[in-house]
């Protein structure tokens, strides 16, 4: 995994590409980088942590050690 755990409600957000992956307990939701809906079963994200992790700061801090 290269991404955080919402504190508060247990989701795991990834940075893929231009686009965050959000997902818990199976289901997942698609969204932009400003926290707006592309696809999935998860229809909500947290818009902030969403812009955090598509930042030059978040994509670094999640990038792979080996890349």
């Amino acid at each position: 995994m290269h991404g955080i755990r919402h504190p508060l409600t247990g989701e795991v957000y990834e940075l893929e590409g231009d686009h965050v992956v959000v997902s818990k307990d199976g289901r997942s939701g698609i969204f932009t980088i400003d926290g707006r809906w592309i696809s999935g079963e998860l229809r909500v994200a947290d818009a902030h942590l969403c812009g955090w992790l598509g930042s030059d700061r978040g994509e670094n801090r999640f990038r792979a050690r080996d890349e």
